[in-house]
């Protein structure tokens, strides 16, 4: 398979669903922007040390969740295409707010706002949060008041994925053992 085919040269592209719309269309801004969580998140995975492959598998899995996200933004809600692609329900949101819980248990009771920062681990979990809610309003900009059936749920997945890396990024400093830094506000 070639990595590249000419097809978007003159600034449009193809939804999964086959529609060819421009690339400022507000659904590919906002697949872009889940694909840019995904790799910020690929970056937080890879700045964690040896000993944390199980938090590593973790957000391997939310990679894996956005990709789904991506492709149910890139196709249309009539189309065939998208009885074969799998959904984000509500069991990834219990499963985000379980991972949640399981950090919130193992963290220091937080009495603030804190700085993002610490780790690199921490820090990129940080960014990846930001970008997580960039998503959002990409995503919600681009729907209809009414989104159809299948992006409904990622939409409150999305929301519960920035609370999961807020967990994350303190549960990375928590660690490595670096305290977070409160806002002195």
């Amino acid at each position: 398979m070639k990595l590249y085919t000419g097809a978007g040269d003159g600034g449009r592209t193809s939804l999964f669903s086959g529609e060819r719309v421009g690339k400022d269309h507000p659904l590919v801004d906002a697949y872009g922007e889940i694909d840019e969580l995904a790799s910020v998140l690929g970056a937080v995975a890879a700045a964690l040390p040896a000993g944390h492959e199980a938090l590593v598998d973790e957000i391997r899995e939310r990679q894996n969740e956005l990709m789904v996200l991506g492709a149910l933004l890139a196709t249309s809600g009539d189309a065939p295409q998208l009885e074969q692609l799998p959904r984000i329900d509500e069991g990834h949101c219990r499963e985000l707010e379980r991972a949640i819980d399981r950090m919130d248990a193992a963290l220091p009771e937080l009495r603030g706002f804190v700085l993002p920062g610490g780790a690199l681990s921490s820090s990129l979990s940080h960014v990846a949060r930001t970008v997580c809610r960039r998503a959002e309003r990409r995503v919600v900009a681009a729907l209809p008041a009414e989104p159809p059936d299948h992006l409904r749920e990622p939409l409150v997945y999305l929301n519960r994925l920035s609370d999961y890396l807020f967990a994350l990024a303190r549960t990375c400093n928590h660690r490595l053992g670096i305290e977070d830094v409160p806002w002195r506000g």
